[in-house]
């Protein structure tokens, strides 16, 4: 039986004619010459335009136009040449009298009037002018010195100059008032503590007073020392009130064997809560001393002095450097922000706003600054410090009650 499904079928080709891929497309390829012709006339093109572009304007000289008007010599004003060309052409009128003064007047005020430099009647030069102007700021200033006035009448020209100025030496209670006047800047308020060491004395040679004698045997003379120490601490933040203890008992000075002030005696007395700038000591002086017994005696703010004999006590010093530095760096920090800007496509406005709001916070670390540099130190003295009182008056006291003579 014959297969009649196989004789219908294709013939078969041979293997090697057949290509299992297809064939690859051909590269375009650009000859190397047009490529770098292209890339030259570009280039050109491209230098060509930018040149074109940032070129400056041209100058050209334009054709002078004849001007119908003259504008190198201006036609002077009909009249101007027939007046002078400068003052001294000018011939001075007569000068006009003013209403008639009154009898009993008229003379005073022509007086004072001359003195002054400004009679009528009378034509001064302009060096009579000067002097007669420093005549009278030389009358109404106020300086310190005494100026007389005196006036000559010139023969020639009848005009009246300052002949003499007479000048006297302050007097010492101008001077003393004007040493006294704080100084603008002084910081801690020196000038206080400057006119005391300032003093000066008289120059006689001779000691005005005479040899006093004791008031009383029970008397604590100048130069005696009182030893005490603080009941009440320090603090020179505020000023404030000090109460001190007497440790040791106070004989008096001729014989030393009277008891006048006792051991636990009460001193009570102030400090100056001023300080200037670099100061370690607080200045305290006392005002009274209360004896155990209930018994009292103001005394003329007596100094305190440490154990050595030094004015004010020492103890701890508080610069508030810390403080100092916070203030320093908040102000740099504000300093920086002031400098800040957002490019220069701001409108007015916005600028505007930027440096006001700028100039105000600089402004504002500028004042932070200077005030914390203006914080004075804070002395701090703790209770129980011991001291010294200086006695520098005569005290005239009695005997202690119960007290032992030695």
């Amino acid at each position: 039986m014959i297969d009649t499904s196989r004789s219908n079928l294709p013939p078969k080709l041979d293997p090697e004619k057949l290509q299992l891929r297809g064939s690859p497309r051909r590269a375009v390829r650009f000859r190397r010459g047009v490529i770098v012709t292209i890339a030259a006339v570009g280039s050109g093109t491209v230098f060509g335009v930018t040149m074109f572009a940032l070129r400056g304007p041209a100058l050209h000289l334009k054709q002078q136009v004849e001007e119908l008007y003259n504008t190198d010599r201006k036609p002077t004003a009909e009249g101007l040449d027939a007046l002078p060309k400068d003052y001294s052409g000018i011939r001075r009128k007569a000068p006009v009298l003013g209403p008639p003064l009154p009898g009993d007047l008229g003379r005073p005020i022509l007086e004072h009037q001359r003195q002054l430099g400004i009679a009528p009647g009378n034509s001064l030069t302009d060096e009579g002018q000067r002097l007669a102007q420093q005549a009278i700021e030389a009358r109404e200033s106020k300086v310190l010195f005494q100026i007389e006035n005196r006036f000559s009448q010139v023969a020639g020209g009848g005009q009246s100059v300052a002949e003499s100025f007479k000048a006297q030496p302050p007097s010492e209670a101008t001077v003393a008032s004007a040493s006294v006047a704080p100084a603008e800047g002084d910081q801690g308020n020196q000038q206080r503590k400057l006119d005391f060491v300032g003093q000066q004395n008289k120059s006689d040679i001779y000691n005005s007073h005479a040899l006093q004698t004791p008031a009383s045997p029970y008397q604590l003379m100048a130069g005696s020392v009182i030893a005490a120490s603080l009941i009440t601490g320090i603090k020179s933040d505020l000023p404030g009130l000090v109460v001190a203890q007497v440790t040791e008992n106070v004989h008096d000075t001729v014989t030393g064997s009277i008891l006048l002030v006792p051991q636990g005696s009460r001193l009570i007395g102030s400090y100056d809560s001023v300080v200037a700038f670099g100061q370690k000591r607080a200045l305290l002086v006392w005002h009274r001393i209360l004896m155990p017994d209930g018994s009292s005696i103001e005394i003329d703010n007596l100094p305190a002095t440490d154990t050595a004999g030094y004015a004010g006590l020492e103890d701890e010093v508080d610069f508030h450097t810390w403080q100092v530095i916070k203030g320093v760096a908040l102000a740099t920090l504000l300093g920086v922000g002031t400098e800040l800007r957002f490019g220069d496509s701001e409108s007015d406005l916005v600028k505007a706003i930027r440096e006001s709001a700028q100039q105000n916070v600089s402004r504002a670390g500028q004042r932070i600054t200077e005030k914390n540099l203006n914080i004075q130190p804070t002395i701090t003295v703790r209770p129980g410090w011991p001291l010294r009182v200086i006695v520098c008056k005569d005290l005239v006291l009695r005997p202690y009650p119960n007290s032992e003579q030695e």
